[in-house]
């Protein structure tokens, strides 16, 4: 029984690590192709936005090498997914900025979940368990805006990095509250999700100075 919950746990942080990979290679490779970088640079940054976050998670929770190098289908999958996008960029910047929005918002969730996952399973903290999920979800964006010299935008966004800590806190609640692990990372990924998405539509921003 322990044996079966477990490798569910595993599955559900694979599957939505590997999800998630793609979108945010996407986004990091339209990110490249706007800023005017060459082939190499949009390759680059799809891999930093997809898999950065997750890296700086596993390397704080001790789960090394990062998986992001240990596995194969990880690099392959951002590669690819930033080449795909370099060569079909016309029809990608075609598509309306809803669904982008919507595909980032579930990128945001996916990472968010998995990273709060990753790091119950090695017995983190829920406080900092929370965090991780965060780390996972705006990592990669930041690391990206620092190479593209801007303000991070997780700093400035409608809710995004907030989005990012309430989904986790969700799955680290539920997990605390004996939810199963597939049931807590659904409810965390919607609520994440959901947030995201809202304060796009409605334009909802924390306080801050004018």
């Amino acid at each position: 029984m322990v044996l079966g919950a477990l490798m569910i746990r595993k599955q559900v942080v694979l599957a939505a690590d590997l999800a998630g990979t793609v979108v945010f290679a996407i986004e990091g490779a339209n990110a490249a192709i706007s800023a005017g970088l060459d082939l190499l640079g949009v390759v680059v940054l799809s891999f930093i936005v997809a898999l950065g976050g997750g890296m700086v998670r596993d390397l704080l929770i001790g789960a090394t090498p990062p998986i992001a190098i240990n596995d194969w289908r990880y690099p392959v999958l951002a590669f690819t997914s930033g080449l795909v996008t370099f060569f079909l960029h016309t029809q990608i910047a075609a598509l309306p900025a809803s669904l982008l929005t919507t595909l980032d918002a579930a990128g945001l969730a996916l990472f968010a979940v998995a990273g709060a996952e990753k790091a119950l399973d090695f017995r983190i903290s829920p406080f900092i368990a929370t965090l991780m999920g965060a780390i996972t979800g705006c990592g990669g964006g930041v690391l990206r805006d620092v190479l593209l010299v801007r303000v991070p935008m997780v700093l400035v966004a409608n809710i995004y990095a907030s989005a990012a800590l309430l989904g986790a806190a969700v799955v680290v609640i539920g997990r605390r509250f004996g939810y199963p692990p597939a049931l807590a990372a659904v409810l965390g990924g919607l609520v994440c999700f959901v947030s995201r998405v809202a304060a796009v539509y409605y334009n909802w921003q924390l306080p801050k100075i004018a």
